[in-house]
C-alpha cells in the first residue's frame, strides 16, 4: 500500500487507479473476462472517493481495457489493436508476408538526456533520462527502414536489457506494453546524412517518414520516427 500511496502523491488519484488496472491486466494478474475489484473497494484500497475511482474506470471503459455491464460488475475486456491507415505492424511480419528474409543491425542503444523536442513528445521533464536506439532493417540484405526510437523509461523500465537484432523494438513494445493509442504522420523528407548512408542512398533522394507516437498506461511509452527510401518502399492500407 505504501507504493501505491506514494504513486498517487506524484499523479493524479484518477490516474493512479487506471494505471494499477493497467498493470493487473498487463502482468497477467487479471486476464480477459476476469472480474475486477467493484469501485467500492478500490476506493479503499486507494484512500480515494468513488466519484475519483468511477473517473478511472470510465476512462478506461471508453479505451475498450475494461467491459461495465450494469448490475454485474467491470471486467477486463477482450484486448484489440485498432488498425488505422497504416497497420501498427512488425517490420520483421510485414518482411515475412512477402516471402522475403528481414534482418537488422543495432547502431544505438543507449541512455540519453531529453532535449526539449523530445521531453515534449514524451511528456517527460527536460534533461530526463531516456532510453534511445538506432536499428537499421533489411529485406533480403537491403537496407529499407531506419528506426529511430526515443522509450520512456518509466514505462518500459528492461529496454536496454533487450538483443534488438533477436527480435524488433515493435515486438517487444507489443509485448510488454499494453497499447492504448497510437498517433502517427506520413511525410517525404531529405534524409540526415547519417541515415542516408545507412540506407544506401544517392545524393537528392527522399525518405518517406513515419512518425509514430505510442501510448500505454496513460503514458507516452514511445516515439519513433522510421526513415524509408522513397525509391525502394510504398506505405498500403485500406479503411
Amino acid at each position: 500500500m505504501k507504493s501505491v500511496q506514494a504513486t498517487a502523491k506524484r499523479i493524479p488519484a484518477f490516474q493512479s487507479v487506471k494505471d494499477y488496472v493497467l498493470r493487473q491486466i498487463h502482468d497477467g494478474r487479471w486476464r480477459e473476462g476476469d472480474a475486477i475489484p467493484g469501485e467500492e473497494a478500490l476506493a479503499r484500497q486507494f484512500g480515494v472517493s468513488r466519484m475519483t475511482v468511477n473517473r478511472a474506470l470510465r476512462e478506461l471503459s471508453s479505451e475498450q481495457v475494461v467491459e461495465r455491464v450494469q448490475g454485474s460488475g467491470t471486467f477486463v475486456a477482450q484486448q484489440k489493436y485498432r488498425a488505422t491507415l497504416v497497420e501498427l505492424r512488425n517490420i520483421a511480419d510485414e518482411i515475412a508476408a512477402r516471402g522475403h528474409r528481414h534482418r537488422s543491425e543495432l547502431h544505438l542503444l543507449a541512455r540519453s538526456r531529453a532535449g526539449d523536442a523530445q521531453a515534449r513528445h514524451l511528456r517527460v521533464a527536460p534533461r530526463s533520462i531516456v532510453f534511445h536506439s538506432v536499428i537499421l532493417h533489411f529485406e533480403n540484405e537491403l537496407p529499407i527502414q531506419v528506426e529511430d526510437r526515443h522509450v520512456n523509461p518509466q514505462v518500459v523500465p528492461d529496454y536496454l536489457a533487450q538483443d534488438f537484432t533477436q527480435r524488433t523494438p515493435n515486438a517487444y513494445l507489443m509485448q510488454v506494453a499494453p497499447l492504448q493509442g497510437v498517433d502517427f504522420e506520413i511525410e517525404a523528407s531529405m534524409p540526415p546524412a547519417n541515415v542516408s548512408e545507412l540506407l544506401r542512398m544517392e545524393a537528392g533522394e527522399f525518405c518517406l517518414v513515419l512518425r509514430r507516437t505510442t501510448y500505454s498506461m496513460g503514458q507516452v511509452a514511445s516515439v519513433a520516427a522510421m526513415w524509408h527510401p522513397a525509391k525502394r518502399y510504398r506505405f498500403t492500407g485500406h479503411i
